[in-house]
């Protein structure tokens, strides 16, 4: 499509102007350039696509960035991006260095709050409207929460709290039910509800239709019939859950009729107390493929690009971790009738959607509802059940209390599994699995465990199996398990026994995880240089292998430890503490994630930048045995 709008546009102040030819034309340049460019780049596609016009309308109605609009899962933002200033830098998304896919306040004015996770935008929006009036400052505020946001418990804590303070706030709610997942729940069927009620729908069609024939002016009529619209929802439509809430609530409304937004948001924008837009979407809109899969292409892979021989990059056959999981979970349901799988709206992302069909009644998809996904499966535990919570690493924090409260402090054999744990990539510091290791290590009587490669996922998993009167935490990256043999057997492990891989007597490097292949690398580059290194797979973070560690107290020169999460409180940090207090005095080196946020970019350069690679830890040790000093 030939872009001629686009391009000139540097601020949303240049198209406030627009006719409604215009922003129509508009709406439909963004989302052919969305489209051309992140099916080239990859990223987030399907949920942008679903709000184009919402975006155009909002820059077009409101004084950005005076006024403020807060987006939730911020995903959602890649058109909003192109309107504030970034239409170039948009082929850069997701890229080392470049936009980044979420709401990021440091790269743009426009961008006013963070948005990663998901349902915080009512509760962030509230706030900034609260500071809005201690300041005596004079601005609207509008939080666009979508994409299964409404289903997080947060989003009720910040509409309940909104309610009480009855400050100036709109509300938007993009209705397109989905998350990545189609919605689920009693808040998706009561939308649903209120969008195809038959009743309302026909009544409100039929007086619409009629007041447009009458003498006395169709604007100030049907200004009059929409008082009285107001009192027929309240009779007619289910639950009225928003408006008991405290807010006023409008629509639904046609969310890619950017006229009929136009109109509805200067018609609202003044209304000094709570109110909610209820808009109704299509995720992948205008793209026919996209709207018929929004699933598949809620993110799109880039096109893949020749190596530098000309030809397209191998294919492997080995399975990710999160493949992995997806076999195993069903592997073991099979075997055991009290296992049962729950995830946070991420069936697809933790690789369960083979068990869900299979297992439909093991199933559970809370929404996203971390916290009570993991109190719902302390629940489960509590009765004998088996629950096995998958939540990405990052997620998790999000579900912290209920992880100590209701599954540690009451010795229940709850089972998380966490993928993205580590670096996550082109998602950046919102998903990075950094700090798992670190915020489970503190809580008492909790089992933390990281498997080398797919078969060691087995072996740990029918492990946990095996404990009943505790938590274990399961850990893996969004890379490749490197090994895994599907007809393979279980064996269950002691609990905090390490696996030397490679016995060596100058140096021992104590790696977590897939790290142990590149620890194994770099030892065989140490070994010709005259240094022998010895290689341990610590796939029990927590506890530790005291036994071990007493045996190399007076066995190594140096000893490394190599982890994919923050060195604060990491599993490094207990080594080296117990070897302090023990008695070690030779050379000891932590790697690991620093103590500042790891920006977005390829998982192997991320890697590689930190040190956290098999060249990383080859200079590691050679220093180390050269200075024969401690340095942690």
């Amino acid at each position: 499509m030939q872009l001629e709008l686009l391009p000139k546009i540097k601020s949303p102040a240049d198209i406030r102007e627009f006719n409604s030819k215009q922003l129509r034309q508009l709406c439909d340049e963004v989302r052919s350039y969305t489209i051309d460019v992140i099916t080239k780049t990859g990223g987030h596609l399907a949920p942008t696509l679903g709000v184009v016009e919402l975006t155009v309308a909002l820059h077009h109605v409101y004084n950005t960035p005076k006024d403020k609009i807060v987006w939730d899962v911020g995903h959602q933002g890649y058109a909003h991006k192109i309107l504030t200033g970034r239409f170039e830098k948009l082929t850069t998304i997701r890229q080392y260095k470049g936009l980044s896919g979420f709401l990021k306040r440091t790269e743009s004015e426009y961008d006013v709050f963070g948005a990663g996770h998901a349902s915080t935008s009512i509760s962030a929006a509230l706030g900034i409207a609260a500071a809005r009036d201690h300041h005596g400052d004079d601005f609207r505020v509008s939080a666009v929460i979508g994409d299964g946001a409404m289903t997080g418990g947060l989003a009720f804590e910040g509409l309940n709290n909104a309610g009480h303070l009855r400050k100036q706030l709109l509300v938007i709610l993009n209705d397109n039910d989905m998350s990545i997942s189609p919605n689920v729940g009693a808040i998706r069927t009561h939308l649903t509800h209120v969008i195809t009620n038959p009743l309302y729908n026909r009544v409100r069609d039929e007086i619409w239709r009629l007041t447009g024939g009458l003498p006395m002016g169709k604007k100030w009529t049907r200004t009059f019939i929409k008082k009285i619209e107001e009192g027929l929802k309240n009779l007619i439509v289910p639950g009225i859950i928003f408006h008991e809430l405290g807010f006023r609530y409008f629509g639904p409304i046609d969310g890619h009729d950017v006229e009929e937004l136009v109109h509805t948001l200067n018609n609202i924008k003044n209304i000094k107390t709570p109110v909610l837009l209820h808009v109704v979407t299509k995720k992948g809109k205008g793209m026919d493929v996209a709207e018929k899969d929004p699933v598949g292409y809620h993110g799109v892979k880039a096109t893949p690009t020749p190596n530098t021989n000309g030809q397209p990059e191998p294919v492997t056959d080995i399975p990710s971790f999160q493949s992995v999981f997806g076999h195993l979970s069903r592997e073991v349901a099979r075997n055991n009738k009290e296992v049962v799988c729950i995830t946070a709206a991420m069936g697809e992302g933790t690789g369960l959607i083979p068990f869900k069909k299979e297992f439909p009644d093991r199933y559970y998809d809370v929404g996203i509802a971390e916290g009570h996904g993991v109190t719902f499966a302390s629940g489960l535990a509590a009765e004998g059940m088996r629950p096995i919570c998958a939540i990405y690493s990052t997620f998790l924090q999000r579900a912290y209390d209920h992880v100590v409260h209701d599954a540690a402090i009451q010795h229940l054999p709850v089972i998380f599994c966490m993928d993205r744990s580590g670096i996550a990539g082109e998602d950046g510091p919102t998903h990075h699995g950094a700090l798992d290791i670190s915020y489970l290590r503190c809580i008492q009587d909790i089992v933390i465990a990281a498997p080398k490669n797919g078969n060691d996922f087995r072996n740990l998993l029918y492990t946990a199996l095996d404990i009943t009167d505790r938590p274990i935490a399961i850990r893996y990256p969004k890379a490749s398990a490197v090994e895994f043999d599907q007809n393979g057997q279980a064996e269950l492990l002691p609990i905090g026994c390490w696996e030397i891989e490679r016995h060596g007597s100058d140096a021992a490097i104590l790696a977590v995880g897939p790290m142990v292949y590149d620890a194994i690398k770099a030892a065989e580059k140490l070994e010709s240089n005259g240094i022998s290194s010895e290689v341990v797979n610590c796939q029990f973070i927590k506890p530790m292998d005291e036994a071990y560690l007493q045996s190399a107290l007076k066995k190594f020169k140096v000893i490394v430890t190599i982890e994919e999460g923050v060195i604060k409180g990491g599993f490094g940090e207990g080594v080296i503490s117990w070897l302090s207090e023990h008695g070690f005095h030779g050379g000891m080196k932590r790697l690991g994630l620093p103590d500042s946020y790891v920006e977005h970019g390829p998982r192997n350069v991320l890697l590689q930048n930190l040190g956290l690679d098999t060249e990383g830890l080859v200079n590691t040790v050679s220093k180390l045995m050269a200075d024969k000093t401690v340095s942690i």
